[in-house]
């Protein structure tokens, strides 16, 4: 049977671009390994965090599932940084590693134009340099107008353990073993990474006395803009907080060439996450440090498996059990399932274009882990792209490109195409240069509207995006009308905040560091959701700051209206510096914005090419 795209692989990546090409009415095959492991979570099974939490609600606000799934499976949710300001802000959760993948395969089922088939791609099927198809290792062959590769770890990957290497997935299960070779004989340039995962303990081994209980904030929070809540604020699962020890650390060093990565195996070539380390590792680039962070955190209500947070590792069986004993609390903890480290194949991502789409086979989309990111959120964010975007290009229509300035997933795939990796990316907050425009709070009023109009947002919760835009203009309005006169000085003072001389806007009180809009909705005519208190809190507190980002992200955005053409030849240009002329052959950006980010291109190259466009009549 022939299909208008083909998704490879049904991780977080392949579920959000099935979900998305189906919903938009194309019919959609998705093949999976295992379709027991859809929306796996082999890692930690939390979802959200650092910057990753507002990928999650930019995902829903477009319109895609992850944040509605994990709603529906929460353990345990958390506001990151609450105390902090608004720009680093950001959701939490632990998830059901049980109920997630279960829901979102019952969510996959149920959605018209998708059929799910298990089966392992061997190959991408092409004529004259554009993609018709895949092969499968048993010979079948699907032939479709586009292809979706979202493989996550399963290319060629290898499990770590000490000095053993074993061909296999996460599960023990069986990898692709063709795939990228032949994705390589094609033209690709193909990059070794690698990361890991720490051990798995018994619930009832562990003595909870020597550890500090870490609970769930006692509000009740969603990452999706639905807000539909599922679980009980007052029964959310604990985890808790324990350090290395000096011990741990002697342990480690003095086994430290068992490790697969420090000498149990001499012919690693992955790179791993740096910002995601083994314990190994930062003892090792720490060794000022005494003790590490560590979390023990809950995997599922369906069994008592405890995850070890920040213990991942490549040691031998036997050097893990030492590890683990040393730490507080699981002195005689049990290990249901050990650590390992995992080394795959991906793509180098300056090989795709800001849509996802491969610049070397017209029509094949990559999304996720094969592109050098780690994390699910990273993933999925990417297949969500990904999956509108063929989904376009089908349709005729043009691509959806996310700016910097627009949202994080924008940043993401924006770094993955200019700057390329050297390890497995991982999303922070430093990485935005507009972070307090890209916040946890506003997702859905950045991006709904592009969800709505590509087709995945519904009419009543575009109408419910522009009530609450109504709502937030009307309070603003109602802020600026409405003063409070020195009369008002008794409850002023109550709220310890500077008594008045003179009448103020409601607008201008608020400004004040110390007063808070719920403070002050006495004095307001009308109701207002806390949604909208919230937002508009934010927006005139921090007022002077959003002007200036908003100023720095329009002189950026001139920067990227200068398009520089797909067939420019940068050896005719004079003067170039030798690393920006390979550099731009390299990524070949397509403006003068996203030239300027590629590391090794200064301004003095920026004005050159300027120059030569202008003369060119570019």
């Amino acid at each position: 049977m022939e299909y208008e795209i083909i998704v490879v692989g049904a991780g977080h990546a392949g579920c959000e671009a099935a979900l998305a090409s189906a919903r938009k009415g194309h019919q959609t095959l998705l093949i999976t390994g295992n379709i027991n492991n859809v929306a796996d979570m082999p890692c930690n099974p939390s979802i959200g965090g650092s910057a990753k939490g507002i990928v999650v609600r930019e995902i829903d606000a477009l319109g895609g599932e992850m944040g509605k799934n994990a709603d529906k499976s929460l353990l345990q949710i958390k506001m990151l940084n609450g105390s902090k300001g608004p720009a680093v802000r950001a959701l939490r959760a632990q998830a059901d590693k049980i109920t997630y993948p279960k829901n979102m395969l019952k969510t996959l089922k149920e959605t018209s134009n998708l059929t799910i088939y298990e089966g392992i791609v061997a190959d991408v099927l092409t004529d004259n340099n554009k993609v018709t198809g895949v092969s499968l290792e048993t010979g079948e062959i699907f032939k479709s107008q586009i292809v979706i590769l979202t493989t996550g770890t399963y290319l060629n990957s290898d499990i770590l353990v000490g000095s053993t290497r074993r061909r296999e997935g996460p599960h023990g299960e069986k990898p692709s073993n063709k795939l990228s070779d032949n994705l390589a004989k094609k033209g690709f340039i193909i990059k070794r990474l690698k990361t890991g995962t720490p051990p798995r303990i018994a619930k009832d081994s562990i003595d909870f006395s020597e550890t500090k209980l870490e609970p769930g904030d006692d509000k009740y929070y969603t990452f999706s803009f639905d807000n539909k809540v599922y679980y009980d604020v007052d029964k959310q699962e604990p985890c808790y907080l324990i350090y290395t020890t000096e011990k741990t650390h002697k342990i480690i060093m003095d086994n430290l060439n068992k490790s697969s990565m420090y000498g149990g195996l001499d012919d690693i070539k992955g790179i791993g996450p740096r910002y995601c380390p083994s314990i190994e590792d930062k003892v090792t680039r720490f060794r000022d440090k005494l003790r590490h962070q560590l979390f023990l955190e809950p995997e599922s209500l369906y069994y008592d498996d405890i995850y070890i947070q920040g213990f991942s590792t490549s040691m031998p069986y036997e050097v893990q059990e030492e590890m683990v004993h040393s730490l507080p609390g699981l002195k005689k903890a049990k290990i249901l399932k050990y650590a390992y480290a995992i080394e795959y194949d991906a793509i180098y991502p300056t090989q795709m274009k800001a849509s996802l789409e491969s610049k070397v086979l017209e029509n094949l989309y990559t999304a996720g882990q094969i592109n050098g990111t780690s994390g699910y959120e990273e993933a999925a964010g990417q297949g969500l792209i990904a999956g509108i975007n063929a989904s376009l290009k089908l349709e005729g229509k043009e691509p959806l490109i996310l700016k910097r300035n627009e949202s994080y997933i924008g940043v993401l795939i924006d770094d993955l195409i200019t700057k390329g990796i050297k390890d497995p990316y991982r999303l922070l907050t430093s990485r935005a240069e507009y972070r307090l425009l890209l916040r946890s709070d506003n997702a859905d009023l950045r991006l709904r509207e592009y969800g709505y109009k590509v087709g995945l947002v519904s009419e009543e919760d575009y109408q419910k995006l522009l009530t609450k835009k109504k709502g937030i203009n009307d309070l603003i309005e109602e802020l600026k009308t409405f003063k409070v006169t020195p009369k008002d000085n008794d409850y002023l003072e109550s709220i310890n905040t500077v008594p008045l001389k003179d009448g103020i806007s409601l607008y201008n009180l608020l400004k004040r560091p110390e007063v808070d809009i719920k403070q002050i909705k006495r004095y307001l005519i009308h109701d207002y959701e806390e949604a909208i208190l919230n937002e508009v809190n934010t927006e005139v507190k921090y007022e002077g700051y959003i002007k200036k980002d908003n100023l720095e992200a329009e002189k950026m955005l001139e920067m990227e209206n200068k398009k520089i053409p797909e067939d420019i030849d940068y050896d005719k240009i004079h003067n170039l510096a030798s690393e920006a002329k390979e550099k731009l052959k390299e990524v070949r950006p397509s403006s003068l914005g996203q030239a300027l980010r590629i590391s090794g291109v200064n301004p003095a190259d920026i004005s050159i090419l300027m120059i030569y466009l202008k003369k060119e009549n570019y």
